[in-house]
C-alpha cells in the first residue's frame, strides 16, 4: 500500500515538473512574441524594424527564434530555485540549523535524551526527524541494554534509514538544476551559431555586402550568447549554493549520529 502510494505521488510530482518546464517555456516565448517583439520598441511602430535607441527588450528580441527557449529555461532555473529554497528551508526547521544543532548536542552530551526529543519536536523539518528517529531508537537500545557495538551499528542504520527518506525530497530537482547548466550554454551556443551563419551569408553576397544582414547576424549571435551565459551561470550559482545546503543538512545528521552513540558508549561505559 506504502508502495502504491509512493508511486502515485512520484507520478503526480513528475507530471508537475513536466507542467512546469512546459509552462515556462511557453511564458518565455510569449514575453518574447509579444512584450519584446511589441510595434512600440521599433523604429516605425513594426517588429520588422530597427529597435529604438537604447531599448534592450527590442535588441534581445533581435536575438531570434533561439531567444524564446532560452527564456524559457532561464525561467526554469529561477522557478526551481525558488521551489529548491522553498523545500530546503522547511527541511531546516523552524529555527537556524546550527543554533538547534548547538542546542540538542547539548542535551545529548548532557544525557537529557528528552530534552533532546523535545528540541526536534520544536525544530521539526528533515534534520529533526532523522535526529529524532536516532533518539528513540537510542532510548530502545537503552531498555535492551545492547553491548556499545551493537548498539552503535543499530543507531547508525537507523539514522541511514532516516537519512534515506529524507534525501529524495531535498535532492528533488537538482538533476534539472545541473542539466539547465549545459543546456543554457548549448541553446546559447546554438544561437550564436545561427547567427554567424547569417552574417556570413551576408558576406557571401555577390557585390558589396549586405551590411544591414551583416549586422543583425553578429547582434543575434552576441545576443544568444549573452543569454545563454547568463542561464547557466545563474543555474551554476543555484546548484552550488543548494547543494551545499543539502551537505550541510546531511553532515549535521550524522554528527548527532556520532553525538547519540558516544552518549550511549558513556553510558554503558559508568554502568561497567
Amino acid at each position: 500500500m506504502a508502495n502504491v502510494k509512493q508511486e502515485s505521488g512520484s507520478n503526480a510530482g513528475g507530471m508537475m515538473t513536466g507542467i512546469i518546464i512546459a509552462g515556462c517555456i511557453l511564458v518565455g516565448f510569449l514575453v518574447w512574441k509579444f512584450i519584446m517583439g511589441d510595434g512600440s520598441h521599433f523604429e516605425g511602430g513594426v517588429n520588422t524594424g530597427h529597435p529604438l535607441p537604447g531599448d534592450y527588450l527590442a535588441m534581445v528580441y533581435k536575438g531570434g527564434p533561439i531567444v524564446p527557449v532560452l527564456l524559457g529555461c532561464l525561467l526554469m532555473v529561477v522557478s526551481f530555485s525558488i521551489e529548491r529554497y522553498m523545500v530546503i528551508s522547511k527541511a531546516s526547521g523552524n529555527a537556524s540549523i546550527d543554533k538547534f544543532m548547538k542546542k540538542v548536542q547539548a542535551n545529548i552530551s548532557s544525557g537529557d535524551i528528552e530534552g533532546a526529543i523535545a528540541t526536534c519536536d520544536n525544530q521539526k523539518g528533515s534534520v529533526a526527524n532523522a535526529i529524532k528517529s536516532a533518539l528513540l531508537k537510542y532510548q530502545e537500545v537503552k531498555k535492551e541494554g545492547m553491548d556499545s557495538e551493537a548498539a552503535a551499528e543499530t543507531i547508525h542504520k537507523e539514522i541511514e534509514e532516516a537519512t534515506s527518506l529524507e534525501m529524495p525530497m531535498l535532492e528533488k530537482h537538482m538533476t534539472i538544476l545541473s542539466t539547465l547548466v549545459s543546456l543554457g550554454t548549448l541553446a546559447g551556443l546554438l544561437g550564436t551559431v545561427t547567427g554567424m551563419i547569417k552574417a556570413f551569408g551576408a558576406l557571401a553576397s555577390s557585390g558589396t555586402p549586405d551590411q544591414a544582414m551583416l549586422a543583425n547576424g553578429i547582434s543575434e549571435a552576441l545576443i544568444n550568447t549573452a543569454t545563454g551565459i547568463s542561464t547557466s551561470a545563474l543555474a551554476i550559482i543555484t546548484y552550488n549554493l543548494f547543494t551545499s545546503k543539502i551537505d550541510t543538512l546531511t553532515y549535521s545528521i550524522d554528527e548527532a549520529g556520532a553525538a547519540i552513540v558516544n552518549t550511549y558508549r558513556r553510558h554503558r561505559g559508568s554502568k561497567n
